[in-house]
């Protein structure tokens, strides 16, 4: 199967859906907000006429109150990737997922079940200090887990203090070394960057047009319907609308915030590749032009 990967704003959608309809294709998602309904505009989930009747596998999957975590990302994805090439088609894993793709391409870390009396008292320590503030400890405990988790994804925090807090390991350390696992599938990993430069610009672009698009009021939407709390409202970009839509910051400072939040997360994510092993890194117009790039992919299809 192909995996088209990356930082957020390099393209990815658009390469997927032009290698799938030269190679018969279809998408799988690995995206961590376009899992959930109702979360469209902010996620950039492709819209049915940017689709043109590709199929779009792991979109709109829950809703926005359901668990969902890297195993069941990985055992949906799987079914998904199964049914495709079942039907003589090629599977495109696209998105900017890093944990997820690794679950799906390399297995996932055997973590201990969740301590229900630990995680309370964390909660309830987050609550009370801010979840920067237990960020910073998990900093002093885990620079690893703590570089790849925002200060206020109280969740991964947390989860990532109680792991530790059962086992004394990491949970950095862990998922290093899982990602050193045999591979499940065989793939063609192509990740997506631009200069930095202009990545930046196409990241302002494109908060821009979610804007304009009614990012706000579909953020009010889903305030009214799911309330505050669901975890998609902290993802990049919504925690930002969110607190504009609950009076905390101006309409003014929302897409200098959002584009701030945005941009350092999209640094992670390229942190986050820069680690793994890939087939090819390459700018979204560079594979869209290059006969070479879908000649090196048809190959490595026919060797599959």
């Amino acid at each position: 199967m192909l995996v088209i990967a990356g930082p957020s704003a390099t393209g990815k959608t658009a390469v997927a859906l032009s290698l799938a309809r030269a190679l018969g294709g279809e998408l799988v998602g690995a995206d961590s907000v376009q899992v959930y309904r109702g979360f469209d505009i902010g996620s950039a989930k492709p819209t049915r006429e940017e689709l043109g009747g590709t199929p779009h596998h792991l979109i709109d999957v829950v809703d926005p109150d359901a668990p969902f975590d890297a195993a069941r990302y990985a055992s949906l994805a799987d079914r998904a990737i199964e049914d495709v090439a079942a039907r003589g088609r090629i599977p495109i894993v696209v998105g900017g997922t890093g944990l997820w793709i690794r679950a799906l391409l390399r297995g996932r870390v055997e973590l201990p079940r969740p301590d229900a009396e630990i995680r309370a008292r964390l909660d309830e320590e987050a609550t009370r200090l801010g979840a920067p503030a237990l960020h910073a400890r998990l900093a002093g405990i885990d620079a690893l887990a703590a570089g790849a988790i925002h200060p206020n994804d109280q969740l991964r925090i947390v989860r990532a203090l109680e792991v530790h807090e059962q086992t004394g390991e990491k949970l950095g350390e862990l998922r290093a070394k899982h990602a050193l696992g045999a591979p499940r599938y065989e793939a063609f990993v192509v990740v997506l960057d631009r200069e930095r430069e202009a990545l930046d610009e196409a990241i302002r672009a494109r908060i821009r047009a979610m804007l304009v698009r009614g990012w706000v009021d579909e953020v009010r939407a889903l305030r009214e319907r799911w309330g505050p709390e669901v975890r998609a409202m902290q993802a990049v970009g919504y925690r930002e609308v969110l607190a504009h839509v609950e009076g905390r910051i101006g309409g003014a400072e929302l897409e200098a915030l959002a584009y701030k939040s945005t941009r350092t997360y999209t640094r992670r994510q390229r942190t986050w590749w820069a680690g793994e092993e890939v087939a090819l890194r390459a700018r979204a117009e560079a594979v869209l032009g290059s006969d070479e790039v879908r000649r090196d992919i048809a190959a490595f299809l026919e060797r599959c």
